[in-house]
């Protein structure tokens, strides 16, 4: 079916800087809206950056300018840009996208989630 995949959380300094990645496969014949969720334990999923199929982007209000979300529609990708990371940037990061695939002979529509992947910004 349709998979997406993050990449390029890990442990940083507070004051630096980070890029995530997600890559989707599968039969994939268009993508929506693909955007950037963090969680952090006990809290649910926070969007910090959308970015719309006609290219418009919209942030969290959270995020205060550090954050830039781009997209590849030819690689299927999503990342996003995270500078001056801070204490309270740790959370595990989740893409997730609209996306219609071809499935048991039609085409389907679905938003679909990544497995996360752990930011911690050290203080």
């Amino acid at each position: 079916q349709v998979q997406l995949v993050e990449s390029g959380g890990g442990l940083v300094q507070a004051g630096g800087s980070l890029r995530l990645s997600c890559v989707a496969s599968g039969s994939i014949t268009m993508l929506g809206s693909m955007a950037w969720y963090r969680q952090t334990p006990g809290e649910g999923r926070d969007m910090v950056a959308t970015n719309t199929i006609g290219g418009s982007t919209v942030y969290g209000g959270s995020v205060g300018g550090r954050f830039t979300i781009s997209r590849d529609d030819v690689k299927k990708s999503v990342s996003l840009q995270i500078n001056n990371l801070a204490p309270e940037d740790t959370a595990v990061y989740y893409c997730n996208a609209d996306v219609t695939y071809w499935s048991n002979r039609r085409y389907n529509t679905g938003n679909f989630w990544g497995q996360g992947t752990q930011v911690t910004v050290a203080s």
